[in-house]
């Protein structure tokens, strides 16, 4: 009865790992414009608003791809949008990251998939690659 438990356990563990690293991605869920006309740090992300000049997309684009762990779900550049699909090093839970050219200004949100905390993961993410530009 123990082992049948224990086993019972593992293969939860092991499905919900799998779902978290193979989950679909629906551009249409997460690939939207950020909304926010100031700074914020959310529970479950942040928003950020920063003045770069027109060519701010293009010099996070390029820091955002040469970060580890990190792809783009939809958009790019010309389009004037696009959003990232960051990883967690160990399970792989997926943050999205939405960067919006709008003007001399940068919308950025970067949020949660799963859960509802995100410990400042995105924030430190999202706050570290502006350091960068």
């Amino acid at each position: 009865m123990k082992r049948m438990l224990i086993l019972g356990v593992v293969g939860v563990v092991i499905a919900l790992g799998a779902y978290i690293r193979l989950a679909p991605s629906d551009p249409a869920d997460w690939h939207i414009a950020p909304r926010a006309e100031t700074n914020q740090d959310l529970q479950g992300g942040v928003l950020r608003v920063v003045e770069t000049g027109p060519e701010g997309l293009a010099r996070l684009d390029a820091i955002a791809r040469n970060a580890p762990r990190t792809i783009v779900l939809a958009g790019s550049v010309d389009e004037g949008r696009i959003t990232y699909i960051t990883r967690t090093k160990i399970i792989g839970f997926p943050d999205y990251t939405t960067v919006e050219q709008d003007g001399d200004l940068l919308r950025i949100h970067g949020r949660l998939r799963f859960g509802r905390k995100d410990f400042g993961v995105n924030k430190a993410r999202v706050d570290g690659w502006l350091a960068q530009m």
